[in-house]
């Protein structure tokens, strides 16, 4: 027997609600999930990527995944979505916080405050709306598991010049999980956070950069090739893969870790 036959049953009669999932790792995640067995609550913005999504895997699975119209930085969105999710699916086990931008680039002191508050808005505020609406169904599920996409900007590495926003926002999930992780415990319930290096998604679609962020950048002679593991950027299963490990009962011991898939880059 193979592993992914092994594995295909991983999640059966299990709900997982992936934030973002409309590209990216958010997708690659909600495949993954759905291929295992899991129910798929795929919350962004509804639109032809978000859709795209959920008619992938219900051509595959029927009725296992279905798309919710939700920007997570709306409390009111997640909350009604959060709820109509655990009407729909029965209950809610996994929880994958991914949904993030990059935001505004460029120097602190031509950032407005509107572009710095968009930014905490959707990856911190979104993060902590998601846990917060969650967890409730968590408890009633006596467990479960919450994987946050951090990064290794504003954890690792610091180069990332002019994105002072998107890394704040990256620290800041590290902190909250593990104060997550320690508070949820007795509940049976886990909080991990992974952080990505340069991944092949459409993230920088979102980012705003200023035309000052020359004036602010040091220069820095990296080594030929910046992930010494891979060839070029890793690719959205490959985190999706890592998410699946955490969302499963083979990591029923890790909660409030770390986890650095980046192909090395950090360390150069």
């Amino acid at each position: 027997m193979s592993i992914n036959q092994a594995n295909r049953g991983r999640f059966e009669g299990k709900c997982a609600i992936v934030t973002g999932a409309g590209s990216g790792i958010g997708k690659a995640a909600a495949i993954k999930l759905a291929k295992e067995g899991a129910k798929v609550a795929l919350f962004d913005l509804l639109n032809s990527r978000t859709q795209g999504t959920e008619a992938e895997i219900n051509k595959v699975h029927p009725g296992m995944s279905r798309a919710f119209d939700v920007d997570v930085s709306d409390p009111v969105r997640v909350e009604q979505a959060v709820r109509e999710v655990a009407e729909h699916f029965g209950g809610i086990d996994i929880v994958f916080a991914n949904a993030g931008i990059n935001g505004a680039v460029g120097p602190i002191e031509e950032m407005t405050f509107d572009e710095w508050q968009k930014t905490m808005s959707i990856n911190l505020n979104g993060t902590f709306l998601t846990v917060k609406h969650t967890v409730p169904y968590l408890k009633k599920q006596s467990g479960g598991s919450i994987i946050i996409t951090s990064s290794i900007n504003g954890n690792d590495r610091f180069s990332g010049f002019g994105m002072s926003a998107y890394s704040t926002t990256k620290a800041g999930q590290v902190a909250f999980a593990k104060m997550a992780a320690l508070e949820l415990a007795k509940y049976k319930i886990r909080v991990n956070v992974i952080c990505p290096g340069a991944i092949a998604t459409n993230i920088d679609s979102s980012t705003e950069v200023s035309e000052d962020l020359q004036e602010i950048i040091i220069p820095v002679e990296y080594p030929e090739g910046s992930q010494p593991l891979a060839d070029g950027p890793g690719e959205a299963e490959n985190v999706a893969d890592l998410v699946a490990f955490l969302a499963s009962n083979e990591s029923i011991h890790v909660t409030g870790a770390r986890i650095v898939i980046d192909g090395a880059e950090s360390l150069l």
